[in-house]
């Protein structure tokens, strides 16, 4: 008998209790926290000059921001996000909003979404405005908000946030 009919039926069970292994572990491992979703084969790109990717970009980073409540820079992350992407009016207005109603005034809410999405619906008199919708939950009819979200053409900065009803 050769070498190499003997090494075969070995790699065939070695390969096959590999493959069985790798099946079974996740399982093992059981469940102590929610699992992280995987990331689709996407790409992104972007223009910090383009002011509807502005307001996705600071979307994005506030989200992930806020979802993070545990972490203890996250609040301070926040803040620095809003101090960066919004003017001084906007973030009055915004004050203002969560003094009234005890919620996030980015968000409208006050827990966190689980998606989000950024349409440019138009332009004039030097603004530029975007649809965001968020979308709460997962399922068949997920729950979902949006808000109008206005952006100065010159400094590419949110001048003001609107829910929409």
């Amino acid at each position: 008998m050769s070498i190499r009919i003997r090494t075969t039926p070995l790699t065939v069970v070695a390969l096959a209790a590999g493959l069985a292994l790798a099946a079974v572990a996740p399982a093992l491992a059981g469940t102590a926290s929610a699992p992280a979703r995987p990331a689709a084969a996407t790409s992104a790109q972007g223009d910090p000059r383009n002011v509807t990717q502005r307001v996705t970009d600071f979307y994005g980073a506030y989200i992930d921001a806020v979802w993070e409540a545990e972490d203890p820079a996250a609040g301070a992350d926040a803040k620095a996000l809003r101090n960066f992407y919004l003017s001084a009016s906007a973030r009055k207005k915004v004050d203002a909003w969560e003094k009234r109603n005890h919620a996030d005034g980015i968000l409208f809410a006050q827990n966190v979404p689980v998606r989000w999405k950024v349409a440019y619906t138009g332009s004039g008199m030097g603004h530029a405005t975007a649809r965001v919708t968020l979308t709460w939950s997962d399922g068949k009819h997920p729950e979902v908000t949006r808000i109008d979200v206005q952006s100065d053409l010159t400094t590419r900065r949110i001048t003001d946030l609107k829910p929409v009803k």
